[in-house]
């Protein structure tokens, strides 16, 4: 005699209360925006300081350790960067990729408006490179970006333009934004500091090691490029990468995980219906 099965549809919702704090989320973002614009700009550039100063951190921790497995290497310098995505999300700093899956949920449960998400993705856009050509800027004045460093950029620089194709950048984009907003969507199961670190950094670390394409990362690597080898920079294939990454990663992060997981924990109007 099979148990009878008293579950609901409801009951299938299973991430329902992660759902819900990423909707209050967007609401706080959509009111900021509105309202305290200066702040939002704050914390978009915090942001892309972040990824900035992560990604000297990696260049020079990789530039030290010459000589070791290349596999190896790269391994400590993917590790080494993924300390930016803690950094940004546990300080509430605003990550343009991060925003996709955000927003992309906000969007189906009409938390928020097409322009105003349009509105944070400039924002966020714009000041994470602010804050990224601010962190190279001030290097300018010191030693720590040496040739060494340079040759290394330039070398991952001209992999990622050069050398790869419109549609290498736009998958490997999804995938980059795809393991990020999956590791966000993770740590926010968890209340515990090094938990949610654990997963945020999972994420990072995947993308970064296997060379996927972030919008952000990649500014910020380009912006090296501009200060210190200008002339060996393509801007044509700069902005080829730039817009492919783009597309890329709203499709990993704002579909692939966004409305994947939007649709999976409730229906589109119930959200409506329980914030009356």
């Amino acid at each position: 005699m099979q148990v009878t099965n008293h579950k609901q549809v409801e009951d299938t919702y299973m991430t329902k209360g992660v759902v819900s704090q990423i909707l209050s989320q967007v609401q706080m973002k959509d009111v900021m925006y509105k309202h305290t614009p200066g702040r939002a700009v704050l914390k978009a550039i915090m942001s892309g300081f972040f990824i900035g100063i992560m990604t000297v951190f990696m260049l020079v921790v990789k530039a030290q350790l010459t000589g070791l497995n290349e596999g190896v290497v790269n391994l400590i310098g993917a590790i080494s960067f993924s300390l930016a995505l803690v950094l940004i999300v546990l300080t509430n700093a605003e990550l343009l990729t991060s925003n996709f899956s955000f927003l992309t949920m906000g969007y189906y449960y009409k938390a928020i408006n097409l322009g105003q998400i349009l509105k944070i993705v400039v924002y966020c856009l714009v000041f994470n490179l602010v804050g990224a050509i601010i962190v190279f800027g001030l290097m300018t004045f010191t030693p720590i970006i040496n040739s060494n460093v340079v040759d290394a950029i330039t070398k991952v620089v001209t992999a990622k333009t050069v050398d790869s194709t419109w549609y290498h950048i736009l998958v490997k984009g999804i995938f980059c934004n795809f393991y990020i907003n999956i590791g966000i969507l993770m740590s926010l199961q968890f209340k515990d500091g090094l938990t949610k670190a654990f997963f945020l950094m999972s994420g990072v670390t995947i993308f970064v090691f296997m060379g996927y394409d972030h919008i952000v990362f990649n500014t910020g690597l380009f912006a090296v490029m501009l200060f210190y080898n200008a002339g060996d920079a393509d801007l044509l294939h700069i902005f080829k990468n730039l817009v492919f990454s783009f597309i890329g990663n709203y499709i990993g992060g704002g579909i692939f995980v966004g409305l994947v997981y939007a649709y999976l924990n409730g229906k589109r109007d119930q959200y409506i219906t329980e914030n009356k």
